[in-house]
């Protein structure tokens, strides 16, 4: 098998996943050769403290030869693309690579040397009004876990980078290769590209009494049964109007937002465990019909029923 060179960019202050994440998928699916490039070699200090060695540095490490080129985010890339002998070796190896992909915020360093000009790319949602403003000639898509325009791939932050490696891997090495990866690191779920960053858990919310706590557990114990307000108001044995203001100010959202996205989450899980007809899915978990079920997924997920299962096995993202 043909070794694939990549080279991750690394500085001070730079997101730990960002790097460990995507570097364990190209190993574990091997015929890759990873480097760890920084502004200097030795060890290079995480934004969380965690020290990291960067076997490389730019001025030892030729900008030739590489085949994908991946520059990783966190806090302290606000100072690394100011770093000229830092984005003077981004740009040279950019412009041999095959590839070019940033994880999070990674995507202002290539954004600095002109990469991004005119493309379509995602970053951590936090940081692309930022992104938008800094770089004005690059297209900020806050929504998808990871885009891919040409031969640049960008990603959101953190675990999305994971999602853009495996994405990588069965372009290079097929779609058997890329799941085996994703089972052996436990990843429940190959993520599409167009997958909003938004569709987070809702095991993240958190109620802060009782009442309100009452009805979240209503709604998750049977996400196909009737759960208008009426309903949810007797479980948490409040007045209607007064469950629908606790509910909103305890967990951000209105009942009717909160219920729509545990169903959507249900549906996902069965469209991709299993084969049932949409239609059955839509009326197990409470839409009624198939055409109820495509209207909430693209709300929510930004994708169709049908395509969110096809999509779910393959871990290509979406191009031009």
């Amino acid at each position: 098998m043909q070794s694939h060179r990549i080279a991750f960019v690394i500085f001070d202050g730079f997101q730990s996943l960002d790097l460990v994440g995507p570097h364990e998928v190209f190993q574990r699916a091997g015929g890759y050769d990873c480097a760890i490039v920084a502004p200097e070699p030795g060890p290079v200090r995480a934004e969380s403290g965690l020290p990291l060695h960067a076997g490389h540095g730019v001025a030892g490490l030729r900008p030739t030869g590489i085949d994908t080129l991946v520059v990783v985010g966190g806090a302290g890339v606000y100072a690394a693309r100011h770093d000229s002998r830092l984005t003077g070796w981004v740009a040279a190896a950019a412009r041999g690579a095959r590839r070019v992909a940033s994880v999070c915020s990674g995507a202002f360093l290539l954004a600095e040397v002109g990469l991004l000009d005119g493309r379509r790319v995602t970053t951590h949602w936090a940081r692309a009004e930022r992104l938008a403003q800094d770089y004005p000639s690059v297209t900020v898509q806050p929504d998808p876990i990871f885009i891919r325009d040409g031969h640049v791939w960008s990603s959101a932050g953190v675990t999305a980078g994971m999602d853009l490696a495996l994405a990588l891997v069965e372009e290079d090495q097929g779609q058997k290769v890329a799941l085996e990866v994703a089972r052996h690191l436990v990843l429940f779920l190959r993520r599409p590209g167009n997958q909003s960053q938004f569709s987070v858990g809702l095991w993240s919310m958190q109620p802060a009494s009782d009442p309100i706590r009452h009805a979240v557990t209503a709604i998750h114990a049977d996400p196909g049964a009737r759960h208008d307000i009426a309903h949810l108001a007797s479980h948490a044995r409040l007045s209607p109007r007064h469950l629908q203001r606790r509910f909103t100010a305890e967990l951000g959202i209105p009942p009717a937002a909160y219920v729509e996205r545990v169903r959507v989450e249900a549906a996902q899980r069965a469209l991709e465990n299993g084969g049932e007809p949409i239609d059955v899915i839509a009326r197990r978990y409470g839409f009624g019909t198939a055409e109820t079920l495509r209207r909430s997924f693209h709300r929510c997920l930004g994708v169709a029923p049908s395509d969110y299962r096809d999509r779910f096995r393959s871990t290509t993202g979406e191009h031009r």
